[in-house]
């Protein structure tokens, strides 16, 4: 299964903000939509990914001035993403390596979607339970 495959099911969607936005907009982004991040853009250009736990370890050593700071101040700069065409498995690497819940995905440099770690297990249970009902079918075929 590829990120592809994900998304026609997932969607397309992704909640961005500015970097010059403030934080405390973005925490009430993040709390009304139920996401974990955002993807940072300028123009049309990636330019960092702000998630629950960035604003957390900022007010964990800041306190809650954190939240009128600029997302640029708080968000990850060197955001890692990955194309429409990589398998889940390979995504899947990619957000354990790199300690990541989230990863936007880009084609021809333009943001296209995002995929969450829940996304990718969600999907890898889907085919697992597909496999298992195949092996079953086939098992009862041969019996």
């Amino acid at each position: 299964m590829s990120v592809r495959d994900i998304l026609v099911k997932k969607g397309t969607d992704v909640e961005t903000a500015s970097p010059g936005a403030t934080v405390a907009s973005a925490a009430g982004q993040l709390a009304k939509r139920r996401i974990g991040a955002l993807v940072i853009i300028e123009g049309d250009r990636i330019v960092g990914i702000l998630s629950e736990r960035d604003i957390v370890r900022s007010a964990s050593e800041i306190g809650a001035a954190c939240l009128d700071r600029k997302i640029s101040d708080l968000m990850t700069k060197d955001v890692i993403t990955c194309k429409p065409d990589e398998s889940a498995r390979r995504v899947m690497e990619m957000m354990t390596q790199n300690r990541i819940r989230h990863l936007p995905v880009t084609e021809d440099n333009k943001l296209t979607g995002i995929i969450t770690i829940g996304d990718v297990v969600k999907h890898r249970l889907e085919e697992t339970q597909h496999e298992i009902d195949e092996l079953q079918r086939y098992v009862a075929g041969n019996a």
